[in-house]
């Protein structure tokens, strides 16, 4: 079964963990033993031979650096200027990985049916096709760096992150789109650049759907029904954005997934309910609001700052996804709808709207 991934924060992992992903995970964890610099240290869960496991074959892969206030544990710079180097740096080590290759960059429609048919036909020769997208604006120094960056090949871009951003306010903060973030919005609308509604406070995803009229996704998100939290979409979030023909990607990392999971606190001894079947009921959920599996596809973040320590419990590495398909036929899923939330969601998604 093809995977599409819509969230995977590779170059993050390369870079800000020095990870080689294309040694396996045991070999990455058996080097990172006795360290304790960053959350998830020893116990990453992603690297390029375990998603040809899982059978991603196509994922979102991120560029990530902000300068946002409070900074983050990672990705987070003093100015534009750093942000916008490091950001720089990454798309350097996707060109390294493409030359190597382990990834091929897909921008367009053409490139998207050329590498769906070679996967189908040898995927073990086959390169990982990735889309770039661009996890919170702050690296953008001005907006001409946005179409620079089109031109290397971003496609997708979410404004904000964690905290008070230059073009947008995090999730955990409360305030509406700001002036920079309408012109930033403005020029994406220009560039036909996918909205990735993931992270936005609340008052500015609504702001945003107002004035963008491009395409629009949530590429990791789950429900706040399910797990109160502002991290979460309402369901009326999900059924404004099910309005706008967008895909929800369901989120990995377990204080997403279960409620009351206290990061740094909690563990699978003391909740073990924090599973792929918890996982599933954010599924059925969004399947129960919109009335469709068409808006509901899988937006991993496995490695986005933590390792299996906080992922599901039957998760070992991202090769386990394949337990996660058997979860939801077991709950009733047919192949249509089982192919659509692995990988057909969003592909049609992306044809409807590349060209």
């Amino acid at each position: 079964m093809l995977i599409f991934d819509a969230h995977l924060d590779l170059s993050l992992n390369a870079l800000e963990y020095n990870r080689d992903l294309r040694q396996s995970v045991k070999e990455i964890r058996n080097l990172e033993q006795g360290l304790s610099d960053l959350q998830g240290r020893g116990s990453g869960t992603v690297a390029f031979p375990e998603m040809r496991e899982a059978g991603i074959g196509l994922c979102v892969a991120t560029l990530l650096a902000g300068c946002m206030k409070p900074p983050g544990p990672v990705g987070a710079w003093e100015s534009p200027e750093q942000a916008w180097a490091m950001t720089q740096g990454q798309l350097a080590w996707y060109r390294a990985m493409e030359q190597a290759g382990e990834l091929k960059q897909i921008a367009n429609s053409k490139a998207l049916e050329e590498h769906l048919s070679q996967w189908e036909r040898d995927p073990d020769k086959t390169a990982i096709g990735y889309i770039l997208s661009l996890e919170g604006a702050d690296s953008l120094r001005t907006l001409d760096d946005l179409e620079l960056a089109h031109s290397n090949g971003l496609r997708a871009l979410g404004p904000a992150h964690y905290g008070v951003g230059r073009y947008a306010l995090g999730h955990d903060c409360e305030g509406s789109l700001t002036r920079m973030g309408r012109e930033l919005l403005r020029e994406m609308d220009q560039l036909q650049l996918i909205l990735d509604m993931t992270h936005l406070s609340e008052p500015t995803f609504w702001d945003a759907l107002d004035v963008y009229s491009g395409p629009v996704w949530a590429s990791h998100h789950n429900c706040r029904t399910l797990v109160d939290d502002p991290r979460q979409l309402s369901d009326e979030q999900i059924k404004a954005l099910a309005s706008r023909d967008a895909v929800i990607g369901v989120a990995l990392d377990v204080w997403m997934v279960v409620p009351d999971w206290k990061r740094g606190v909690s563990n699978h001894l003391n909740q073990p309910g924090a599973n792929f079947s918890a996982l599933a009921d954010h599924v059925d959920h969004i399947v129960q609001v919109t009335g469709t599996t068409k808006n509901v596809g899988i937006g991993t973040d496995l490695d986005g700052g933590y390792g299996a320590e906080q992922s599901p419990s039957d998760l070992d590495t991202i090769a386990d996804l394949k337990l996660f398909v058997e979860i939801l036929r077991q709950r009733g899923y047919d192949d249509e709808a089982i192919q659509g939330i692995c990988h057909l969601n969003f592909i049609q998604f992306l044809r409807t709207h590349w060209c």
